[in-house]
């Protein structure tokens, strides 16, 4: 049952934990600050024995098993983006993610190919 100070999101979501709990109370980032669109990769180093990792920072580290953005990783785990980019400020730190570079990022198709997607959009 509910005790009189505890919030529910309902019977099967559990108690309401609020985002400056996730963060441990921080609610801005101390350095690096990840806008919506940074490209983010796990480096595939295991942490540290000295560092903890909440269940947050391990999804979101899974997560970027594959190339994602904070605003992918916020829609992905529910959390609120400002919370997604504390975390990943974290894991940044403990050096288990990376931003992706920027060449890696701006690959562009062949402007041949954009050209005839083109001419055959006219066509229709």
């Amino acid at each position: 049952m509910e005790s009189p100070r505890e919030r529910w999101v309902g019977p099967d979501a559990g108690p309401v934990v609020r985002p400056y709990a996730v963060t441990r109370g921080r609610t801005r980032p101390r350095g690096l600050v990840l806008d919506l669109v940074t490209v983010l990769v796990a480096t595939g180093r295991t942490p540290a024995d000295r560092i903890w990792l909440s269940r947050e920072q391990r999804r979101l580290l899974e997560l970027c098993g594959r190339p994602s953005t904070p605003a992918d990783l916020a829609s992905e785990t529910d959390l609120p983006l400002r919370v997604v980019q504390i975390l990943l400020e974290d894991l940044h730190q403990y050096g288990l993610i990376e931003e992706m570079p920027q060449a890696a990022q701006t690959e562009r198709p062949d402007p041949r190919i954009l050209m005839r997607v083109l001419d055959e959009l006219r066509r229709l």
